[in-house]
């Protein structure tokens, strides 16, 4: 088949490779051309794992192309995917202005039936305002098919080519023919195919996204709840999570969530409960509270150095809103080092690939370390912000002789709480006993 895809971010470079990768033809559409340029010399802009092998095997097999002529694109095109940028507006609303401007020039451009694709994450509602501005100028047939992504970052090659499962929302079994034929390849081993309405289809992605946002933000709330009383939280999420009815996922505490979709995603389905007059309380909640957690352990900090954290140097471990990715968008580390350097803290900081991104945004106001080590030396603390695996067993004996205190403030509860105080070390995390050196 021959698909154009609009918009070459996270979900359309993902989207693009992954159909290439089953046989199909596609083009890619940019409007930035140093970017385009970049991925037709075989150039990945974004680091996710694995999608380097399927971007430069289906480049070389003339599957995967790239462009900024959107005529060009569509020309042969029987699907248009959009997989365009929804940032929020702010009031919190999806701001749907890339979208539509882009569905009125298809609709001035395409010459033959066409089945028109939302990828992107959009609030209910969106598909008939994506038929309404094709249909301004359209003099062919097309159809209009949410399809909304369901991509973890770090994970996501495996979880488009191997889906738990796949949403389609239409209202032409012409569209449902094209989509059921596109996505076969995906669905092989009997993960299901849900068509759906339109609106049906939109509100899936909000409303997973924002029970799983509220998920880990009930978790953090119970952590913290648990180190007021004594309890261990390591030993409540375990309790919790082999009740069938909860499963064990997204119970982690932490320093709260990020990225590009759940606050995102939450604040918009919020944002559309006010417009249809449902305050969603339980929504409220969960944005006030994340926003809290994510810098919950600043005051553990400023208390430990007595109040005043002018010239204490903090090593930092951990950019990115979650590992294996380069993402910082909303990513906790970011609201800690705001806050550390208001304080007049010292920043080293080490991740292993998000720290040319932020360098874009806080440029020389924090330094900067190849190495986890390096970060450290003449530190007078850790603070581990992601849970990236090379930090989930370092030397310890190593970390010591770097830092000039043995304290470490985990966010992501890497460690053990009874080996750190056995060892010797301050050891901070969320939810559990605080480690205090054996004497």
């Amino acid at each position: 088949m021959k698909i154009a895809v609009v918009g070459t971010g996270y979900v359309g470079l993902v989207t693009g490779t992954c159909f290439a990768e089953t046989g199909n033809e596609v083009i890619c559409v940019d409007i930035d051309a140093a970017k385009v340029e970049q991925m037709k010399a075989g150039e990945i802009p974004i680091y996710e794992p694995h999608l380097d092998v399927l971007f430069e095997r289906n480049l070389e097999a003339g599957r995967l192309k790239f462009t900024t002529d959107l005529d060009d694109a569509i020309e042969e095109a029987q699907v248009i995917f959009l997989a365009l940028p929804t940032p929020p507006d702010e009031d919190g609303s999806a701001d749907l202005s890339y979208v539509l401007r882009v569905a009125e020039e298809l609709g001035q451009k395409i010459k033959s039936y066409k089945v028109i694709v939302d990828k992107s994450t959009v609030p209910v509602g969106t598909a008939d305002k994506v038929r309404a501005e094709v249909a301004k100028n359209a003099t062919t047939e097309f159809d209009i098919v949410s399809n909304p992504e369901f991509l973890r970052e770090g994970f996501a090659v495996n979880d488009f080519m191997k889906p738990d499962r796949v949403v389609i929302g239409l209202s032409s079994k012409r569209a449902e023919d094209v989509m059921t034929d596109l996505y076969q390849p995906f669905i092989r081993q009997g993960n299901p195919l849900i068509i759906m309405d339109e609106r049906s289809a939109e509100l899936t992605k909000y409303a997973a996204n924002a029970f799983l946002a509220t998920k880990i933000t009930f978790m953090n709330e119970i952590a913290n709840f648990c180190e007021l009383v004594g309890a261990d939280v390591d030993k409540v999420r375990r309790g919790m999570g082999t009740d069938t009815r909860i499963g064990p996922r997204f119970l982690f505490p932490g320093i709260g969530y990020g990225g590009s979709c759940f606050p995102k995603d939450v604040q918009a389905l919020h944002r559309s409960g006010q417009e249809a007059d449902l305050p969603f309380q339980i929504l409220s909640a969960v944005m006030e509270v994340n926003e809290r957690q994510k810098t919950v352990l600043f005051d553990d900090i400023l208390e430990r150095f007595g109040g005043n954290l002018k010239g204490i140097r903090v090593a930092v471990w951990g950019l990115a809103f979650k590992p294996e990715t380069d993402d910082i968008r909303e990513a906790p580390a970011l609201y800690m080092i705001e806050r550390l350097l208001e304080a007049g803290a010292v920043i080293c900081a080490h991740d292993p690939e998000a720290m040319d991104n932020v360098r874009e945004c806080l440029g020389d106001r924090i330094t900067y370390c190849d190495d986890p080590y390096a970060a450290l030396e003449s530190a007078d603390a850790l603070l581990i912000c992601t849970e990236w695996q090379v930090f989930r067993t370092p030397d310890l004996q190593r970390m010591s002789n770097a830092l000039n205190n043995k304290l470490i403030f985990d966010g992501r509860n890497l460690y053990a709480v009874k080996k750190m105080e056995k060892q010797g070390w301050e050891y901070v995390s969320i939810g559990r006993k605080r480690s205090t050196p054996q004497s």
